[in-house]
């Protein structure tokens, strides 16, 4: 049989318990999202980055070269096309991630 305490009114808002009524459980914590720095390593994703390095690299080697209307146009071609491959890439990962 538990020993009852006993509280006046005055005591129980004034003065906190010496003795605490709840004991800790232990608590079981699990990740919904693992997430791992080696699976941007897919294949598939580190093709799509190489591309878009390269790409970058021939718009500023025609910068460089002073071919300013075809590096005019080809950077009106990438304003479109890098933000889709981009975003692409992001879905692709996501979607292909395993949880």
């Amino acid at each position: 049989m538990r020993k009852a305490q006993r509280f006046t009114f005055r005591n129980f808002f004034h003065r906190p318990s010496l003795t605490s009524s709840m004991k800790p459980r232990p608590v079981n914590v699990y990740s919904f999202v693992p997430f791992s720095p080696f699976a941007m390593l897919d294949p598939t994703i580190l093709t799509i980055g190489g591309i878009v390095l390269a790409v970058v690299f021939i718009e500023w080697l025609l910068d460089r070269w002073s071919v300013m209307n075809l590096a005019d146009q080809f950077e009106k071609v990438m304003r479109f096309i890098l933000p889709v491959t981009f975003y692409g890439a992001l879905f692709y990962f996501f979607a292909t991630f395993m949880f």
